[in-house]
């Protein structure tokens, strides 16, 4: 059985885009804000205490970095379901807008065609 904790914690999509980028390596704290450059650093990090707080991520400490990388036996079968939904295009669209629709602030600028 599974905690609500780790299905609160995959229910948002900002968190599920962070397991899926730390799910077969291991990454810094600044390579996965790196990723998400439409959110600030601190965002990032209250994502990864969430999910470290679900038991979902491992933290190492090197020096002044903390590098992650995804707990999979956490999941359990959710984990399986995960990876399959990575896979596939429409989720990448989904996730797309699902990140978007939760964007706090301005919206960016957007780019105008020159027209010739």
């Amino acid at each position: 059985m599974l905690d609500s904790a780790i299905l609160a914690a995959v229910a948002s999509p900002r968190r599920r885009e962070i397991l899926r980028l730390v799910w077969s390596r291991e990454l810094a704290a600044g390579e996965i804000h790196a990723a998400m450059p439409d959110v600030s650093f601190g965002a990032v990090s209250l994502q990864l205490r969430a999910l470290s707080d679900a038991g979902l991520l491992a933290c190492r400490h090197e020096h002044r970095y903390r590098y992650y990388s995804a707990n999979r036996q956490a999941l359990g079968p959710i984990g399986a379901e995960l990876e399959r939904m990575w896979d596939t295009a429409l989720w990448r669209l989904k996730l797309q807008a699902e990140l978007e629709q939760t964007r706090r602030g301005p919206k960016p600028a957007r780019r105008r065609r020159r027209q010739t």
